[in-house]
């Protein structure tokens, strides 16, 4: 159990019949009445993210959010497959699953799959990754020093702003977390 006055951003409960996760949270001492925490949580599950009150010793089972590296292995049209290292044994997952993380990886990519009580609800691609560009206007000698950007696709299909004198061929890191562009790799 966790009490709502020790929420921090990144905290994982069980509460009213869905696995949510804090994601913003404020604790609030008004000069009049009794002191509250103003959070922003967002379900697990669904994705829906909203705003609750809670009274600070207002008690929650903290939910267990089990982690797993695996092998991406391909798609075929519907359903992503991924592959357990250990035992070879193989999952597919829905669009909805993998939505976020999908756009970064490559076939042959380890990423984290979370699992709540056995049941896996997302995919987590790693913080970094190195994908090669596949389609952008052609760069020019020279354009190194300038803050104009244009876009770029990669292999997986992403679309990222990159400086000018980024070509075809080229391989970006790219940062997974906020999709942006970081360097060559």
């Amino acid at each position: 159990m966790i009490v709502a006055g020790d929420f921090k951003n990144g905290i994982t409960v069980e509460f009213e019949g869905g696995v949510w996760t804090i994601v913003d949270f404020q604790h609030v001492k008004p000069g009049k009445g009794a002191a509250f925490v103003r959070t922003k949580i967002k379900n697990i599950m669904t994705g829906a993210v909203i705003e609750r009150t809670f009274n600070p010793s207002d008690k929650m089972p903290r939910a267990r959010i089990e982690s797993k590296e695996m092998e991406y292995l391909y798609n075929d049209g519907e359903l992503y497959y991924f592959m357990d290292p250990e035992t070879y044994e193989q999952i597919p997952l829905n669009l909805d699953k993998v939505q976020e993380a999908i756009k970064f990886v490559k076939e042959n990519t380890n990423v984290n799959i979370r699992y709540f009580n056995g049941e896996p609800f997302s995919v987590e691609a790693p913080n970094f990754v190195e994908l090669a560009v596949t389609e952008t206007e052609p760069g020019y000698r020279g354009n190194t020093a300038s803050n104009t950007y244009k876009p770029a696709t990669l292999e997986t299909g992403f679309t990222v702003m990159v400086p000018l004198f980024i070509g075809i061929g080229d391989v970006l890191k790219i940062d997974t977390r906020t999709g942006e562009y970081l360097s060559r790799a």
